[in-house]
């Protein structure tokens, strides 16, 4: 596994905030040894990625190019790519039922609060957004950091949780 490139599904109620700003993170980050994906287990109809989200990684230099919202019906279908490690970002979604994933992948939850939630301002908003980002893209870094002894399969889902403490 080590010598190909390992596939990150990261999992959101609705795949409009979290979920997509980390995927932007590690596909920006990952030094071609990740590929990250990123889906809902109930995206409203018509969900798009939230526009605050967007603008925060535009702000970052990191590319919004073909994010989009979708169902993690997507992800368990013949065709789908195989996931090395799926993980949830927020917390209704960890504590939901997940599909079966072909391949049976690491697993580990990384809950953070949600940007989008509240009354605040605009800017408030997008100030929560800032931070869920750095936050994102700390625990990332530390996982494309590890030694290639780290993110074998048999190692990768305790990695990735112990990930879940910092």
């Amino acid at each position: 596994m080590t010598q190909n490139t390992i596939n990150v599904l990261f999992l959101c109620t609705h795949n409009s905030a979290r979920s997509i700003l980390a995927e932007a993170v590690l596909n920006h980050i990952g030094q071609g040894r990740f590929r990250a994906f990123s889906a809902g287990s109930s995206p409203r109809d018509n969900q798009q990625p939230n526009p605050l989200g967007m603008q925060v990684l535009q702000q970052a230099g990191i590319s919004t190019e073909g994010l989009h919202s979708k169902s993690w019906d997507e992800f368990g279908k013949a065709d789908a790519p195989h996931m090395d490690l799926v993980i949830t970002v927020c917390d209704n979604a960890a504590g939901e039922v997940c599909p079966y994933w072909p391949g049976q992948p690491a697993t580990a939850h990384w809950g953070y609060p949600d940007p989008s939630a509240g009354d605040g301002t605009d800017g408030q908003k997008l100030e929560a957004f800032r931070l869920t980002l750095l936050a994102l893209k700390r625990r990332l870094e530390l996982l494309i950091s590890l030694p290639a002894a780290k993110l074998e399969k048999t190692m990768l889902q305790n990695t990735a949780r112990d990930l879940s403490g910092m």
